[in-house]
């Protein structure tokens, strides 16, 4: 078993020609049946290993963590030194799992630590600098910026010397918050709610990510390098921020039930999804958008007589939708990318289109 990023490294080295592993991958495509790109691969389990690592891996976190509060009994807030001491560890342990062996589930999971426990210090040390005393909603809100800031430091220096796809989501995260944050601090968090304020921030800042993954994800169209894997997680970030404000909107997370109207609107927003979902070939916004048309298709059926049947006939509904257009996905996409102008073509994933 090989991975793409292994058939660069053969290519590099010589031990095979460019021409050779691009008429390999093209056997592969035509086997399967889909062109490499819409299967969407991503490195995460490459052997058991990954997961024995990564258990032990997690159980020194752990340790770690469980150590940092001996330093600092008294403090009402996060460890610190929980924080320095796990990222620390993570640091250290990537040098060898992720640097040397590339090992992709634990680097996975030490980038997460490395940068939670940067957070985690940063706002401890905060604390510990105000002596208990409360700074303030509007610079504790800015000082929850320059955490976030710092981190998204952190996670560049990471990147540069591990190049985990996945660290440049968690900067991109980072960078989200230290925005939200100022604007927060701004116009004062007494101010704020979240209806009028903090969802539009979170929906624009989706956005945002978004456009910055399909940048990635123009740089490698047919997705044969480690940029489009740097795009899934940017993608799969920027997905709930999208989602979850517009089902917001539309009622559905106020815990009470939806109209009609607002039943259909979620159905509308989820069809509409699944359609830049086939155009930028990323299933991330069909995923985080599940757990609302689920709902919403549970209270149409329960609304028109189906109450005993109303959870069965979503699961059966929607079930059934997914995998039809899983089974189909290449051929509706290269239909659907096929309509639109040729300008637009050109910055989305290759559907084996002469493009105009």
């Amino acid at each position: 078993m090989y991975l793409d990023e292994d058939l660069e490294a053969a290519v590099a080295s010589g031990a095979v020609s460019a021409e050779a592993a691009d008429a390999l991958r093209a056997h592969v495509a035509a086997r399967h049946q889909m062109p490499l790109g819409d299967e969407e691969h991503f490195r995460l389990i490459t052997g058991f290993n990954d997961i024995f690592v990564t258990i032990a891996a997690v159980m020194i976190l752990f340790a770690m963590a469980a150590i940092g509060p001996v330093f600092t009994p008294d403090l009402n807030g996060p460890p610190p030194f929980s924080g320095v001491l796990v990222a620390g560890a993570a640091w250290t342990m990537a040098e060898f799992f992720t640097r040397k062996r590339r090992m992709a589930l634990p680097s996975i999971v030490l980038l997460l630590a490395f940068v939670g426990g940067v957070m985690e210090a940063l706002l401890g040390f905060m604390v510990m600098a105000f002596d208990g005393q409360d700074p303030g909603e509007r610079f504790g809100a800015v000082l929850v910026a320059g955490a976030a800031l710092i981190t998204a430091g952190a996670a560049w220096v990471h990147w540069r010397r591990f190049m985990v796809p996945i660290t440049v989501a968690a900067g991109a995260a980072a960078v989200a918050a230290t925005v939200i944050a100022l604007v927060l601090a701004g116009i004062g968090p007494e101010n704020v709610n979240s209806e009028r304020m903090l969802m539009p921030l979170v929906f624009i800042a989706g956005l945002a990510i978004f456009a910055f993954a399909m940048r990635w994800d123009m740089s490698d169209r047919t997705r044969q390098t480690r940029r489009a894997d740097v795009a899934f997680w940017l993608h799969l970030l920027a997905a709930p921020m999208i989602a979850h404000p517009l089902f917001h909107w539309l009622g559905v997370t106020q815990g009470q039930a939806i109209g009609i109207g607002a039943a259909l609107g979620v159905l509308a927003v989820y069809v509409a999804l699944g359609l830049v979902a086939l155009a930028v070939d990323r299933r991330a916004l069909l995923v985080s958008a599940l757990a609302y048309v689920l709902a919403a298709l549970t209270w149409l059926f329960d609304r028109f007589g189906a109450v005993e049947l109303n959870v069965a006939l979503t699961a059966l509904v929607i079930g059934s939708a997914l995998l039809t257009l899983s089974a189909f996905w290449t051929p509706i996409r290269r239909s659907m990318v096929g309509m639109l102008p040729g300008n637009m073509r050109v910055m989305l994933p290759d559907t084996n289109l002469a493009i105009a």
